[in-house]
């Protein structure tokens, strides 16, 4: 059984020693993952997909289009994927105020940073690796059908600028 602290200790520790690196987390996550055995490998992809869903916030998105210049459903989805890659401290922060990424990153590249689809799926991965079969279904509940919070056009500069000001100040266009 994996608890919550054991899932961020996999989180800070492959990020770190990876740089930030995103792709290169999600190769060091792998190869930890595939020391352990299914039932924590299974009980670390539900650790990430309840995150996953929780960061499915209009004002996440909205962090997302301003930093990467945009961001469509596939980037989003990758954006939260990275956004938990960074550790709890800066997820939980953001999860909880989408405009405190302000202060929570230190920089931001925007063609490095960001995206990190691999970190979604090196459950899966690791789980195949182990088992031979695919991970099965891991019991959390469905994402919402509609991004949680108030709506917004992400296409309307000042909308970001208001919903997020001290983001918009920092890394706006």
């Amino acid at each position: 059984m994996m608890d919550e602290a054991e899932f961020w200790e996999l989180i800070d520790t492959t990020r770190q020693a990876a740089e930030g690196d995103a792709e290169e987390q999600a190769d060091l996550l792998l190869d930890r993952l595939t020391q352990l055995d299914p039932e924590a490998v299974t009980d670390f992809a539900r650790h990430f997909e309840a995150r996953f869903h929780r960061a499915y916030q209009w004002d996440l998105w909205a962090a997302a289009w301003i930093l990467l210049d945009g961001a469509s459903d596939d980037v989003f989805d990758s954006f939260r994927a990275w956004l938990i890659g960074q550790g709890r401290t800066v997820f939980e922060g953001a999860a909880h105020e989408a405009d405190s990424l302000a202060e929570l990153l230190e920089d931001f590249d925007e063609e490095l940073d960001g995206e990190a689809e691999d970190l979604r799926f090196v459950a899966d991965d690791a789980y195949e690796q182990l088992t031979g079969v695919e991970l099965p279904e891991l019991g959390v509940p469905d994402p919402p059908d509609e991004p949680q919070g108030l709506p917004l056009d992400l296409e309307e500069e000042k909308e970001l600028a208001t919903r997020l000001p001290r983001l918009w100040d920092r890394f706006g266009y």
